[in-house]
């Protein structure tokens, strides 16, 4: 353990805020020294605190940032520390991001209860960063409250914000029928409460019908042992007014004391952990694959596969096969 990591740590455990944009910034980083660097930082942490952990998705356009500088505003003002981890898609050809979010939350960002870090997917799937999860034990060693994860939006694989979260909100737009095609179920099992935005002016009356189309194909899924009776919800939200916010977060609150006094809570946080564990294990095997070492077999087999002498499962195979006897012969 280095003594730089020590120093870092000693400066985070007492919330310093700079402390926090080093440790976030040496985590994310791809330098081989710094990801040894935060593996050591993240071993010196203490065990997870109680902050809250929400996860938030939602279709492109629908306000997920009006949302949460809103819903956060609320909560810094009572007093909570907020931290808001907000995920922009990284460029498929240059592999750079926008990284919008801060500046769509500009309030927020200047609250000192307050902290926005936004970060760049970098073609990870799941809607969320690659260390997404190491962020959010930097920011509870931290001593935030409340961490909310945004996502980049809903997709295929949009559900891994839900493994790694205690509270996972699917925020939408007014309008069914054809929008309700559009989700994905897979999303829609992971949410535990539905919250449809802009119910305000005209757009208030399509947002109620709105809700009660996604509450109908709620009841049609199996009922979750993680859940009390009557969840998952769908409510209807105004960012911009205010509209419905009360009411979330009481749904919010009680969900997660019934999660807290019945031992799901804790269950879901070995979960939690157990989801990470295999995120890195396929991170690290992923880089295996693209060690040097393989790229001679790896071109071998591209060659075979244009001339039809192979699979691609039985070059998979292969592939695997001398990446893991590599491995027992590095560690013999």
């Amino acid at each position: 353990m280095t003594v730089e990591a020590d120093t870092l740590r000693e400066a985070l455990l007492t919330g310093s805020r700079r402390a926090l944009a080093k440790a976030v910034t040496l985590v994310e980083s791809t330098h081989p020294d710094h990801r040894r660097a935060a593996d050591a930082l993240l071993e010196g942490l203490p065990d997870p605190s109680n902050t809250l952990r929400i996860g938030l998705s939602g279709t492109p356009g629908v306000g997920k940032s009006t949302f949460v500088e809103a819903f956060g505003m609320r909560l810094c003002e009572r007093g909570t520390r907020l931290a808001v981890l907000a995920v922009d898609p990284s460029s498929a050809r240059s592999g750079g991001s926008i990284l919008g979010d801060k500046t769509r939350m500009e309030r927020l960002a200047r609250h000192p209860n307050a902290f926005v870090r936004p970060t760049p997917s970098a073609r990870a799937l799941g809607g969320v960063a690659a260390r997404t999860r190491a962020v959010i034990r930097m920011v509870e060693a931290a001593g935030f409250d409340t961490v909310i994860v945004e996502t980049v939006g809903v997709g295929q694989s949009e559900t891994e914000v839900a493994e790694m979260t205690d509270l996972f909100l699917l925020l939408l737009a007014p309008g069914g029928g054809d929008e309700l095609q559009g989700i994905k179920r897979g999303v829609m099992e992971c949410a535990d409460l539905v919250v449809v935005n802009k119910a305000d002016g005209a757009l208030m009356a399509e947002a109620q019908r709105t809700a009660a189309d996604y509450l109908g194909a709620l009841r049609l899924m199996r009922r979750r042992r993680t859940d009390p009776e009557g969840f998952p919800k769908a409510l209807t939200i105004s960012a911009v007014t205010g509209l419905g916010l009360d009411r979330l977060e009481e749904e919010m609150s009680a969900l997660i004391a019934w999660r807290r006094e019945s031992g799901v809570f804790d269950r879901l946080r070995v979960l939690q952990d157990q989801a990470w564990l295999e995120a890195e294990l396929r991170a690290l095997i992923d880089a295996k694959l693209r060690d040097t070492a393989l790229s001679d077999l790896r071109a071998e087999l591209e060659a075979a596969l244009r001339a039809g002498t192979t699979t691609p499962r039985a070059a998979a195979e292969r592939i695997v096969a001398s990446l893991f006897s590599t491995d027992r012969g590095s560690s013999a």
